[in-house]
Protein backbone atom coordinates (compact mmCIF):
# COMPACT_ATOMS: atom_id res chain seq x y z
CA UNK A 1 0.00 0.00 0.00
CA UNK A 2 1.03 3.44 -0.99
CA UNK A 3 -0.64 6.84 0.57
CA UNK A 4 0.51 10.41 -0.39
CA UNK A 5 -1.10 13.47 0.83
CA UNK A 6 -2.10 15.62 -2.60
CA UNK A 7 -2.43 19.41 -1.26
CA UNK A 8 -4.64 21.45 -3.85
CA UNK A 9 -4.90 25.50 -3.11
CA UNK A 10 -8.13 26.98 -4.42
CA UNK A 11 -9.24 30.28 -5.41
CA UNK A 12 -12.86 30.84 -6.01
CA UNK A 13 -16.26 28.92 -5.52
CA UNK A 14 -16.74 26.90 -8.00
CA UNK A 15 -13.48 26.41 -9.38
CA UNK A 16 -12.76 22.72 -10.59
CA UNK A 17 -9.48 21.55 -10.51
CA UNK A 18 -7.85 18.74 -12.82
CA UNK A 19 -6.30 16.35 -10.46
CA UNK A 20 -5.29 13.90 -13.19
CA UNK A 21 -1.51 15.03 -13.36
CA UNK A 22 -1.27 14.55 -9.62
CA UNK A 23 -3.42 11.54 -9.14
CA UNK A 24 -0.81 9.39 -12.07
CA UNK A 25 2.21 10.99 -10.27
CA UNK A 26 1.05 9.05 -6.97
CA UNK A 27 0.23 5.91 -9.51
CA UNK A 28 3.70 5.58 -10.56
CA UNK A 29 5.73 6.92 -7.26
CA UNK A 30 3.65 3.65 -5.67
CA UNK A 31 5.53 1.24 -8.04
CA UNK A 32 2.44 -0.70 -7.67
CA UNK A 33 1.38 -1.96 -11.49
CA UNK A 34 -2.55 -3.58 -11.06
CA UNK A 35 -5.20 -2.40 -8.36
CA UNK A 36 -7.17 0.52 -7.43
CA UNK A 37 -6.34 4.49 -5.92
CA UNK A 38 -8.88 5.41 -3.33
CA UNK A 39 -8.91 9.47 -3.49
CA UNK A 40 -10.80 11.18 -0.78
CA UNK A 41 -11.01 14.60 0.12
CA UNK A 42 -10.52 15.64 3.81
CA UNK A 43 -13.44 18.53 3.59
CA UNK A 44 -16.97 19.21 3.92
CA UNK A 45 -17.51 21.98 1.51
CA UNK A 46 -15.34 19.94 -1.74
CA UNK A 47 -15.77 16.92 -3.22
CA UNK A 48 -14.36 14.73 -5.95
CA UNK A 49 -15.87 13.06 -9.55
CA UNK A 50 -15.07 12.81 -12.86
CA UNK A 51 -16.07 14.79 -15.70
CA UNK A 52 -15.09 15.70 -19.14
CA UNK A 53 -12.68 18.56 -18.64
CA UNK A 54 -13.85 20.38 -21.07
CA UNK A 55 -14.68 24.30 -20.89
CA UNK A 56 -18.56 24.16 -21.66
CA UNK A 57 -19.45 20.87 -19.48
CA UNK A 58 -17.69 22.52 -16.84
CA UNK A 59 -19.61 25.28 -16.92
CA UNK A 60 -23.10 22.91 -17.33
CA UNK A 61 -21.99 21.44 -13.96
CA UNK A 62 -21.45 24.67 -11.95
CA UNK A 63 -24.89 25.89 -13.27
CA UNK A 64 -25.82 21.86 -12.36
CA UNK A 65 -25.17 22.22 -8.72
CA UNK A 66 -26.29 26.35 -8.51
CA UNK A 67 -29.85 24.96 -9.62
CA UNK A 68 -29.69 22.27 -7.13
CA UNK A 69 -28.43 24.18 -4.30
CA UNK A 70 -29.23 27.95 -4.98
CA UNK A 71 -27.69 30.66 -3.20
CA UNK A 72 -30.58 32.09 -2.89
CA UNK A 73 -32.45 30.20 -0.54
CA UNK A 74 -32.38 29.98 3.37
CA UNK A 75 -30.07 27.47 5.02
CA UNK A 76 -30.34 26.09 8.44
CA UNK A 77 -26.17 25.99 8.67
CA UNK A 78 -26.24 29.42 7.70
CA UNK A 79 -28.25 30.59 10.60
CA UNK A 80 -26.55 28.23 12.99
CA UNK A 81 -22.96 29.54 12.16
CA UNK A 82 -23.34 32.79 10.11
CA UNK A 83 -20.34 31.46 7.62
CA UNK A 84 -23.24 31.37 4.62
CA UNK A 85 -21.96 28.65 3.50
CA UNK A 86 -24.81 25.99 3.60
CA UNK A 87 -25.33 25.43 -0.09
CA UNK A 88 -21.55 24.60 -0.05
CA UNK A 89 -22.06 21.27 2.46
CA UNK A 90 -25.12 20.59 0.68
CA UNK A 91 -23.45 20.48 -2.71
CA UNK A 92 -20.22 18.49 -1.46
CA UNK A 93 -22.78 15.93 0.41
CA UNK A 94 -24.43 15.18 -2.95
CA UNK A 95 -21.38 15.07 -4.88
CA UNK A 96 -19.29 13.37 -2.75
CA UNK A 97 -15.87 12.88 -0.77
CA UNK A 98 -14.02 9.43 -2.61
CA UNK A 99 -13.85 8.07 -5.84
CA UNK A 100 -11.76 4.97 -6.44
CA UNK A 101 -10.19 4.18 -9.64
CA UNK A 102 -8.68 1.11 -11.23
CA UNK A 103 -5.52 0.83 -12.19
CA UNK A 104 -4.18 -1.61 -14.63
CA UNK A 105 -0.01 -1.64 -16.03
CA UNK A 106 0.51 1.66 -13.59
CA UNK A 107 -1.61 3.64 -15.36
CA UNK A 108 -5.24 4.67 -14.16
CA UNK A 109 -7.93 2.96 -16.25
CA UNK A 110 -10.29 5.86 -17.11
CA UNK A 111 -12.46 6.61 -20.01
CA UNK A 112 -11.50 8.65 -23.13
CA UNK A 113 -12.77 11.75 -21.83
CA UNK A 114 -12.77 11.00 -17.75
CA UNK A 115 -10.30 13.33 -15.90
CA UNK A 116 -10.43 13.22 -11.78
CA UNK A 117 -11.71 16.56 -10.30
CA UNK A 118 -11.71 18.56 -7.56
CA UNK A 119 -14.85 20.59 -6.84
CA UNK A 120 -14.22 23.60 -4.68
CA UNK A 121 -17.79 24.29 -3.17
CA UNK A 122 -17.61 26.86 -0.45
CA UNK A 123 -18.34 30.26 -0.80
CA UNK A 124 -15.47 30.55 1.28
CA UNK A 125 -13.10 29.60 -0.92
CA UNK A 126 -9.42 30.89 -0.95
CA UNK A 127 -7.49 28.08 0.99
CA UNK A 128 -5.56 24.94 0.32
CA UNK A 129 -7.44 21.28 0.00
CA UNK A 130 -6.23 18.02 1.07
CA UNK A 131 -6.80 15.18 -1.15
CA UNK A 132 -5.67 11.42 0.49
CA UNK A 133 -4.41 9.44 -2.76
CA UNK A 134 -4.10 5.83 -1.01
CA UNK A 135 -2.85 2.80 -3.95
CA UNK A 136 -3.07 -0.56 -3.03
CA UNK A 137 -2.28 -3.14 -5.12
CA UNK A 138 0.62 -5.58 -6.62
Amino acid sequence: MYRKELRVTTTREGEIINLMEDVQKAVTGSGIRDGLVHLFVQHSTAALTTIEYEKGVLTDLQRALSVFAPDDIPYAHNTKWGDGNGRSHVKAAFVGPDLTVPVADGELLLGTWQQIVLLELDVNAGRTRSVICTVTGT
